[in-house]
This record gives C-alpha cells, sequence and structure tokens, in this order.
C-alpha cells in the first residue's frame, strides 16, 4: 500500500482492509499478491508496477541485501537467493545469469511474479549498489515468450560492477 498515494481508489475499501492486516513476518499464498499486481497493472499500469518492486525492495531486502552486496556482480548473481529468501514452496521459479560481462548482463527469470515488478526490485537494488542501470525485457512469458529474458545495461564497470577493483581482474 506505500507504493500507492490513494490505495482505496485503486485497490477498493476491502482490499485496502485486508491488507492492513498483513505482517511482514508471515507468509501468504502467492495467488494474493498476484492478484494484487494484476490490478496494479490494470489501474495504475507501468509505473506503478515499477514503483512497487523499488519499495518491494526496500522494505523488504535491501537492509539483507546491503550488509554483504556492494556492486552488481552480488546482485545479479545473488538475486536468485533473494528470491528464494522471501518466496518458499515448489514450483516457484527462479532467476539464472545467462551473460555477465564489464556494464552488461543478461537474466532468465521464470518466476510467476509480474515482470514490471520484478525490474522494479532489480532496479532499486542495483542502485543502492551504487551502479544505476537500463533493464530492458526483449522476451516475456506475458507475450507469449517461455521465459522472461532481462537485459541489463550500464555506464559502470568499474569496481561497483565488477566487485573488484579494475586492477585485481584478470
Amino acid at each position: 500500500m506505500r507504493t500507492l498515494s490513494l490505495p482505496e481508489q485503486v485497490l477498493g475499501g476491502d482490499e485496502v482492509r485486508r491488507l492492513s492486516d498483513v505482517r511482514p513476518e508471515r507468509w501468504y499464498p502467492i495467488e494474493w499478491l498476484l492478484e494484487l499486481m494484476e490490478k496494479l497493472d490494470d489501474r495504475v499500469g507501468y509505473y506503478g508496477l515499477l514503483r512497487m518492486g523499488r519499495m518491494v525492495f526496500t522494505l523488504s531486502h535491501e537492509k539483507r541485501v546491503l550488509a554483504s552486496a556492494t556492486s552488481a556482480h552480488h546482485i545479479i548473481h545473488g538475486l536468485n537467493d533473494m528470491y528464494r529468501h522471501a518466496n518458499r514452496g515448489t514450483g516457484i521459479g527462479g532467476w539464472k545469469v545467462l551473460r555477465f560481462e564489464p556494464g552488461h548482463a543478461e537474466l532468465e527469470k521464470n518466476t510467476p511474479h509480474h515482470c514490471i515488478m520484478e525490474q522494479g526490485i532489480l532496479k532499486a537494488a542495483l542502485a543502492a549498489v551504487g551502479a544505476p542501470s537500463l533493464v530492458s525485457q526483449p522476451t516475456c512469458f506475458r507475450r507469449g515468450d517461455s521465459v522472461c529474458i532481462y537485459t541489463i545495461s550500464s555506464v559502470i564497470v568499474d569496481e561497483r560492477w565488477t566487485g573488484q577493483p579494475l586492477s585485481r581482474r584478470g
């Protein structure tokens, strides 16, 4: 609800009351979150879902992730672990690194979460380690593809991207 200025107008009073009972330490059925993401997609669109993803990272992941991650390398290679920390169960998909090189990476995702929301999480995580990036999605299961592919580009190619000083790279 923190992503919305007027949650009652977007989600309706019943849904807002239901959300007010959510406790961060508890687990909830994924179907509920997926339904909420669909409502947000219908009612506030792309930028609302991006904002939701950024807020999810800030509230759910940032403190824990930034305790050990200092670069885009850590974020990109640790994304599946971050996902598994927040999501339990079987058949929930995951993330796989396809390519990682200075200023460029490609990831494959087959999770049920809305792609734009997860793009917001990824952008927030990369910005948090000082490696702001452009994230695009050339393939998407929501457009009929078998998996989502994220392409990440950044002008950052130093240790904020690689995780190690340039002089130590081989």
